[in-house]
């Protein structure tokens, strides 16, 4: 029973790179002040966080160790490119347009990501979403965003 080592190089570098990216954020955190649970400073939930990044990171690299992955196929270049330009362009329209517009203006540039989106539905999805958005953050939860923006008019 000749057992050889090996590790699956996708899911090995994968796990690594969380770890790594985990480490550097703690690192960056311990130069903040930590505080308690019931303290928070500014550097407990960084801290929090990058330790949940490490374990999802040592999760993934043991699972090299056990189980060899598919190879990695075709890249979904459209649905990357939608869901990284969404929340910029949150960022970007917010404060111009206003919290509704920039939801909705968000939501239909994100539903994109499917090749199977058509347009009427993608506005339907976004109306629904930013009525949602809408009734939580600025009604239940009160938070002072502007509705609509300068650059409307309202």
């Amino acid at each position: 029973m000749n057992k050889s080592f090996s590790i699956d190089p996708v899911n090995g570098l994968c796990g690594a790179l969380l770890m790594l990216a985990g480490l550097f954020f703690a690192i960056q955190s311990a130069n903040l002040e930590i505080g308690t649970a019931f303290r928070m400073g500014p550097g407990y939930f960084p801290l929090v966080l990058s330790i949940i990044l490490i374990g999802l990171g040592a999760v993934v690299f043991v699972s090299a160790l056990r189980y060899e992955s598919e190879p990695i196929g075709h890249i979904a270049w459209r649905g990357m490119l939608f869901i990284l330009v969404a929340p910029i362009l949150f960022g970007l329209l917010l404060r111009g347009l206003g919290f509704i517009p920039a939801i909705f203006v968000t939501a239909v540039v994100a539903s994109f990501a499917s090749t199977r989106m058509r347009p009427l539905y993608a506005v339907v999805i976004a109306a629904i979403l930013t009525l949602f958005t809408t009734l939580v953050f600025v009604r239940a939860l009160g938070l002072p965003f502007r509705l609509f923006g300068p650059w409307i008019g309202f």
